[in-house]
């Protein structure tokens, strides 16, 4: 299976498309709603879209470095990592459209 990026401009033509709002219109409501879900990413909220799935951000475990001085062991700060689980409405429409 390939790897696919989906940029704002993505988004935001697939709502130009569909709902029908200029384009300038669509790009506005794309980024409202990206940075409202990376606000309550942020806050430390699920984010959830029925039928679709849910975001959520979760610390990576904390790993350990070497500073380059002094040789020393030191801690790096845990990345904070996306993690995105699908619904089984969207696992099945996934697979449907694998097999056809």
């Amino acid at each position: 299976m390939g790897q696919k990026t989906l940029t704002r401009m993505d988004l935001s033509e697939a709502v130009f498309r569909e709902v029908g709002l200029s384009r300038n219109e669509s790009a506005d409501l794309v980024e409202t709603v990206l940075n409202h879900m990376s606000d309550a990413l942020v806050d430390g909220d699920q984010v959830k879209i029925s039928s679709f799935g849910t975001f959520s951000i979760r610390d990576k475990a904390a790993r350990v470095g070497r500073n380059p001085k002094t040789g020393e062991e030191v801690p790096i700060n845990p990345r904070r990592v996306l993690t995105f689980r699908p619904s089984h409405l969207m696992k099945d429409r996934v697979a449907a459209g694998n097999k056809g």
